[in-house]
């Protein structure tokens, strides 16, 4: 696709809208609101600048600039005439291929902080007076690519949080075990390709886990990934589990068992009747599982989260396997120790991972719930899927990139927008600004000067086609894992 089409239609007339004479549009990317995020997400994790600025220099070079000008530019006016009903003149875009590069300076927090609401993440400005223009012609392209990995990384770090606060009431001596303890499952029901990628890696900056594979490729793409980047293990679908019968389930199990004697080996085990296979299959086979160089995982799919994991009843020794829980059924076939704080910690040749329906609700009310029984949160892997990834929005963290400052003739003028009929959330900053860091907390200064502007924590990471200030997955998880 010619990469002039990836915008809005309103903004292809915007180069004539703006008042004669505009030399420089400069606009910030903010989170306005967070009134629809997930409870205990306060702040916006920053992630994702890298990537989509180096996607985007890229996809204008593969898709504008690499082309021939009269190709790509006789394409635009052919189509924008049709879509306007008019004869569009193109000459803007012929006058940017023949510039070759992308006329922006972007400045950006580093990836990895937590950002406060209404403090900008990020500020775009033309850097050429005559492609003024530019600046909010990219904003459709921009927003579309950043809320999205943006607003994925701080719902990870939610649940990362939810993890270590149980961890260390429940197994303090194991918070390894929390960057593995949510699992990233959400690739199939995300909205394509580029949603998977761009969230994956979002989980990626917080969580070791994940199913989803283009995230490798992203990381050491975008982010200089070298070595391990994300991990997961052997594991069965229902059509394996269904491919061995329903009439030797048992057998199944003493298959994969045998298929993989060492490592952590996770196996469906909801096809038809978990709680046969947790009081029937698991202690015919508990020698096997306990000769095994690794762990066990069962993994139920479906049902109440909660209650499946931790049972009905809330205290320990009922009689019905459903108001046990896999957990405490576990407990009862292979036993395990006792945490410093007193908790149960189940053998670790045997575990427990549910991948189905987990919202950072049901996470809490599940670590709540094995607490209350006595058993410690490490018990179990949460799998973290597209419904907490993809039943998102721009509108979670209400972002938006809007201009707050024009150079008009040579005179700056000072912009903002504050609607009346408005709650104030779409109030935007007025003028430059500057983000400074005092007492450790991110703080906008609006309408500073151009030489107040150049000072701050807003550092340059894309000017003119060229990236400065490139930062690491390393990187970005060490800042996370410094402020969790």
């Amino acid at each position: 696709m010619n990469a002039l089409l990836l915008t809005d239609g309103y903004k292809t007339g915007h180069h004539q809208q703006y008042p004669q004479g505009t030399q420089q549009v400069y606009s910030n990317w903010t989170p306005r609101s967070n009134k629809y995020a997930p409870l205990g997400c306060n702040k916006v994790l920053s992630f994702g600048q890298h990537y989509v600025m180096q996607w985007l220099n890229d996809y204008f070079e593969d898709n504008f600039f690499s082309k021939p000008k009269a190709a790509v530019c006789t394409e635009l006016k052919k189509e924008l005439s049709l879509y306007l009903n008019t004869s569009y003149d193109v000459s803007h875009f012929e006058a940017l291929h023949d510039l070759g590069y992308l006329p922006i300076r972007v400045k950006s927090l580093p990836e990895g902080v937590e950002v406060p609401i209404r403090v900008p993440m990020l500020t775009i400005v033309n850097t050429k007076p005559a492609f003024y223009w530019v600046t909010n012609f990219l904003e459709t392209i921009l927003s579309t690519m950043l809320w999205l990995p943006m607003t994925s990384a701080s719902i990870a770090l939610t649940y990362k949080r939810i993890f270590k606060k149980w961890a260390i009431r429940t197994d303090a001596d194991n918070l390894a075990f929390i960057d593995f303890q949510g699992h990233d499952f959400s690739m199939r029901g995300m909205g394509g390709l580029e949603s998977a990628l761009a969230s994956g890696m979002g989980h990626a900056s917080v969580f070791l886990g994940s199913d989803s594979l283009p995230v490798i490729h992203g990381l050491r793409a975008y982010y200089k990934a070298d070595g391990f980047a994300v991990g997961s293990v052997n594991a069965t679908e229902h059509s394996v589990m269904c491919a061995g019968t329903k009439d030797d389930e048992l057998g199944t199990f003493r298959r994969l068992i045998a298929t993989y004697p060492t490592g952590i080996l996770s196996v469906v085990s909801d096809t038809w009747d978990l709680w046969k296979v947790l009081t029937n299959y698991l202690p015919a086979l508990k020698d096997e599982v306990l000769a095994r160089e690794g762990k066990l995982v069962i993994r139920p799919d479906s049902g109440d989260p909660a209650d499946i994991i931790c049972g009905t009843k809330r205290e320990m020794g009922a009689g019905h396997p459903q108001e046990k829980g896999v957990i405490e059924l576990l407990w009862d076939v292979f036993g395990g120790s006792i945490s410093k704080q007193g908790f149960k910690v189940l053998d670790p040749h045997i575990g427990a991972i549910y991948g189905d329906s987990i919202t950072p609700e049901r996470a809490t009310d599940i670590c709540q719930r094995l607490h209350d029984k006595g058993f410690a949160s490490t018990n179990v892997v949460l799998g973290i899927g597209s419904f907490t990834y993809q039943f998102k929005t721009r509108d979670t963290f209400g972002f938006a990139m809007k201009a707050t400052s024009v150079v008009v003739n040579g005179e700056r003028r000072e912009i903002f927008k504050d609607p009346v009929t408005d709650d104030g959330i779409k109030k935007s900053a007025k003028g430059l600004i500057r983000v400074d860091k005092i007492n450790g907390e991110y703080v906008l200064i609006d309408e500073v000067t151009e030489a107040e502007e150049e000072k701050g924590e807003l550092k340059v990471i894309f000017e003119d086609g060229k990236f400065t200030n490139t930062t690491s997955i390393e990187e970005i998880r060490a800042r996370i894992n410094n402020r969790l």
